[in-house]
């Protein structure tokens, strides 16, 4: 494979950015186009539900300094649209008039947050959370509301909680589970977070639904949920999931998985030539798992755009990494590597429960740890990550007090 003379980045996030850092850290020396919708420079978006959101910082964390992009010659043209690709001229078109050739295509466009589908569902004072603006709007109406609505109890949903809780707003979290994060924890470390943000004064309504948001053009005054109670407030977050960022990679004809990314092989590439997905969109062949896994979180965007880099310029290599996600929540901080199988797997816990202590561990039936997650414990993380890496069988006894190092 020849190196081509110009790679074009759709997405100018974290995945487009470290893509974009990759290829010339790699030596190429052709053309990098980054083309992102956003009007800032490629920034980390941890930091909006937690920093930002808490009032610690303005800032977010920048993907790189604002002079890197021209210093190291890559097009950054923030603000610009991408609006359709034409795959079989190598031809991206965007909504300022561009026209832009390539020899290799990364789509790298994220996702949006899902709209509430109900009436008063596009009523001034609802917000969302997933740009920097929208982080900073959203801080302000925490700062001045008396009373907050979260729809939606989800990592987005809890952390906004927690930080609309540390504004001094009362809040309520509304979500049709009977757990916040229960689909991703299992109910014996979801029930931790519910207790958590239970002593810090959020109100739950759980296992319920919104049927209407309440308010008129001048703004939003409560949300009534299906059981015909209301809940007044200030302020409303929507935080129900994510949706990929789909529509340019479907009008142009690209395949789709089940669950709506883009459908590419263990080395990220499409079935069109030349073409790559990264990020958020992407529903990636995992070696591992042998099947599609698409992950919408931070570390799989930065070493996704890391890893793509070489397969641009002529590698054939796997991706081959675990997830990985953190969250921070009042006292409560943590990390989990791996994706556990709440239907098979067995949950094993070394440590305290109670205290908010402890490291769960997700087993499979075969004896493997699918994931481990450290929650408030900061000493085993490289242990824990050679844990879930090495797919070695461990008894149940050595991980609720063996050492992990020599485990791992």
């Amino acid at each position: 494979m020849s190196e081509p003379r110009k790679i074009v980045i759709i997405g100018a996030g974290l995945a487009g950015a470290s893509a974009a850092t990759a290829l010339r850290e790699r030596g190429y020396g052709g053309d990098v186009l980054l083309m992102g919708a956003d009007p800032h420079r490629p920034y980390e978006l941890p930091p909006l539900s937690k920093g930002v959101l808490l009032g610690n910082s303005d800032e977010p964390d920048w993907v790189h300094d604002e002079s890197y992009y021209a210093e190291h010659d890559i097009r950054l043209t923030s603000g610009v649209t991408a609006t359709r690709l034409e795959l079989g001229a190598r031809l991206v078109l965007d909504d300022a008039g561009g026209e832009h050739l390539y020899d290799r295509l990364v789509l790298a466009t994220g996702s949006r947050p899902r709209p509430l589908p109900v009436p008063g569902g596009d009523l001034p004072g609802l917000y969302t959370l997933r740009t920097l603006d929208d982080s900073l709007r959203l801080r302000s109406a925490f700062a001045d509301a008396e009373r907050v609505v979260v729809v939606g109890a989800g990592w987005i949903g809890t952390e906004a909680a927690a930080a609309a809780r540390h504004h001094g707003a009362d809040v309520t979290v509304v979500a049709p589970e009977r757990l916040p994060l229960g689909h991703v924890l299992g109910d014996e470390v979801a029930t931790v977070f519910r207790d958590l943000h239970t002593e810090h004064g959020v109100h739950w309504r759980l296992g319920e639904q919104v049927a209407e948001v309440l308010g008129d053009p001048g703004g939003v005054r409560g949300v009534r949920l299906a059981s015909g109670d209301e809940i007044a407030a200030d302020a409303v977050l929507i935080s129900i999931g994510a949706a990929p960022r789909v529509e340019l990679a479907y009008a142009a004809g690209l395949e789709l998985s089940d669950d709506g990314g883009v459908s590419v092989d263990a080395g990220l590439r499409t079935a069109a030539p030349d073409v790559y997905a990264i990020g958020d969109i992407a529903a990636h062949f995992h070696p591992r798992y042998g099947r599609r896994v698409r992950v919408e979180h931070w570390a799989t965007a930065r070493t996704q755009g890391a890893h793509v880099a070489g397969n641009l310029l002529g590698e054939n290599e796997p991706y081959l990494d675990l997830p990985y996600f953190f969250t921070d929540q009042y006292d409560l901080g943590c990390e989990y590597r791996g994706l556990a199988d709440l239907d098979t797997d067995r949950l094993v816990v070394r440590g305290d429960l109670a205290a908010r202590d402890f490291t769960a561990f997700w087993v499979a039936p075969g004896g493997e740890v699918s994931a481990a997650m450290n929650v408030n414990q900061w000493d085993d993380g490289d242990a824990l990550q050679a844990l879930v890496d090495s797919r070695a069988t461990v008894r149940d006894e050595d991980l609720k007090s063996g050492s992990l190092a020599e485990i791992g």
